[in-house]
């Protein structure tokens, strides 16, 4: 209290209470002491983290917090050197608190521990920019092996962007000493030097967009791909594929062809596949003739995404479609069916005719009716989207989106439900304890609903109601109304919370007439247009992550 009100004049014997022998006393003469924000308490509070060696958490945070609130630099980096660990992590957290670029001289501290919780002071959450070039510069030193560190470090060199930076990132990709995990997360490091995510590679925080001139990373890096194309590791070889294709330096086409038709790992085909294709390669309908044959899902759905890059004529192209159909894999025939829609309408239309008419018979797989929707669609042949026509139905209900039950991808259903600015549902809804209160959690519900009930509370949310949320309004066969909150319900009868001391049980047999409140969760067929903003390619595109929605949610029960 003394603290929360400021009052100075307890200050000195706030110090003498640091020593006391009971740590609840100790704690909270330190949070009083640094909502003070008093000086002279620095030493003090300095020998309280002594005394306790790290042997308490709630005792060092207060401390740490006492000196935050002071907020002097000067003895927490008088600190660097002292044979005590626990006050050099101390100092580290508190310089971390204020966001001082003098935090890199801790880079060079003897513990790796410390120099790693240094790194992440520096890097994560809003950084500390001033001390970056710091931070990068430790890919110089060979001595250090952890991988936090190491990934921060490739991570602030990327972010720094000067040429001694960009160096320092090529010699430690170049280094056999280190992991090829980290070798190969340099490498492709440097395949978005150009342009980097603006998203963290580390922690995921948004950085900013950043635009460089290509003929820096060009003139450091290709003197030195004959060296990394030399390798047998996967990581190597997928990070300089991406590197050079991002760069565009195309005079190693063959040797990566080469490295395409010899090497076992399939992540290694695809990659140079698709690095081919970007650089334009010569021979690029051998490559991808070859990938279409490859034993490997990836590298052939690779291969189809390339088919554009291809003069395909029209009497060739139905063989190949034709085996990807009838052989190949939900991914590779999605894959496939967007190429379609890219291509040359005159040398599709007989295809997609045909794809229609069997999915018309019940002779194409379910998972992939949105795509071939969205294919027709992007032809934008109206004879060939009248004839689509024939597969959907009219309106806004669940039934408009069965073909959403099947098919998408979890991944970008993740995505959606966690970010999406349209969508929001982490702002009513959780997951493993994330997200809103709003609503119900959704950590059981692939256990609790089907896809088609799933699916209708998207669409239709009002049609039902989760259990503790939102009214029903019930007439009976006997003409009595009640009103109540559902608490259980199944296909017999109906718990309700209602006025009345105990939960009233309601069979379904005797319900004449029910209505539902109107829900809270807004109708996601009505809300998202099919022009496709906020991110989404039209409604269909959104709905095809029901499917993905669900099995996110059915993935997260078995690890929450």
């Amino acid at each position: 209290m003394l603290g929360d009100i400021k009052y100075t004049n307890a200050s000195e014997e706030l110090v003498s209470l640091l020593s006391h022998e009971n740590d609840r006393v100790k704690f909270y003469a330190a949070q009083a002491l640094g909502r003070l924000a008093y000086e002279p308490a620095i030493d003090s509070l300095i020998e309280m983290l002594a005394a306790n060696n790290d042997k308490d958490l709630y005792l060092r945070h207060a401390a740490i917090l006492a000196l935050s609130r002071i907020g002097k630099v000067e003895p927490l980096v008088a600190l660097v050197g002292h044979e005590d660990k626990s006050l050099r992590i101390a100092a580290v957290l508190v310089l971390r608190r204020l966001q001082s670029p003098e935090i890199s001289i801790f880079l060079s501290d003897k513990d790796p521990y410390i120099v790693t919780e240094a790194a992440r002071a520096i890097n994560d959450d809003w950084s500390i920019e001033q001390a970056l070039p710091a931070l990068a510069a430790t890919l110089k030193n060979e001595k250090f092996k952890s991988e936090p560190l190491l990934r921060r470090a490739i991570n602030a060199a990327l972010r720094v962007g000067s040429e001694e930076a960009l160096q320092d990132l090529i010699d430690f990709a170049k280094r056999e000493t280190v992991s090829n995990v980290l070798r190969g997360e340099a490498l492709s490091a440097l395949s978005t030097w150009n342009k980097p995510s603006v998203l963290d590679r580390v922690d995921g925080r948004y950085r900013g967009e950043i635009v460089r001139d290509s003929s820096q990373l060009r003139n450091k890096l290709e003197r030195d791909i004959p060296v990394f194309l030399e390798q047998k590791n996967p990581e190597i070889l997928i990070g300089v594929a991406k590197a050079i294709s991002a760069v565009g330096i195309d005079s190693y086409n063959d040797r990566l062809f080469n490295i395409f038709r010899t090497h076992n790992n399939p992540k290694v085909r695809a990659s140079i596949l698709t690095a081919l294709g970007n650089l334009d390669y010569g021979r690029m309908e051998v490559a991808i003739t070859s990938g279409m044959k490859d034993s490997n899902e990836e590298v052939r759905t690779a291969a189809v995404n390339l088919l554009p890059k291809m003069n395909i004529s029209k009497d060739k192209l139905p063989s190949i479609v034709g085996s990807i159909f009838q052989n190949g894999s939900t991914s590779e025939q999605q894959s496939m069916l967007n190429v379609l829609g890219d291509l040359p309408k005159e040398n599709t239309y007989a295809i997609l005719s045909s794809l229609i008419v069997k999915a018309s018979n019940n002779k194409l797989g379910q998972d992939i009716i949105l795509d071939l929707m969205e294919s027709v669609k992007a032809t934008e042949d109206s004879v060939l989207i009248k004839k689509m026509d024939q597969l959907k139905k009219a309106g806004y209900t669940a039934d408009s989106f069965q073909e959403t039950l099947y098919g998408g991808n979890r991944w970008n259903g993740r995505d959606i439900f966690n970010s999406n600015p349209t969508a929001q549902c982490v702002r009513c809804h959780s997951v493993n304890g994330s997200g809103g209160e709003v609503d119900p959690a959704l950590d059981n519900i692939a256990n609790l609903l089907t896809r088609e009930q799933i699916l209708e509370a998207l669409i239709e949310p009002s049609a039902r109601l989760a259990p503790g949320y939102g009214t029903v309004n019930l007439i009976l066969t006997d003409g009595q109304r009640i009103t109540g909150v559902p608490l259980e319900e199944d296909n017999k009868e109906l718990l309700l919370r209602t006025s009345a001391a105990e939960p009233m049980r309601v069979p379904k047999g005797r319900i004449k007439k029910r209505e539902n409140s109107l829900s809270a969760m807004p109708a996601m067929g009505r809300m998202i247009t099919e022009t496709g903003t906020e991110g989404f390619n039209g409604v269909l595109r959104q709905f095809k992550r029901i499917k993905a929605d669900y099995d996110y949610i059915k993935i997260s029960n078995q690890w929450i």
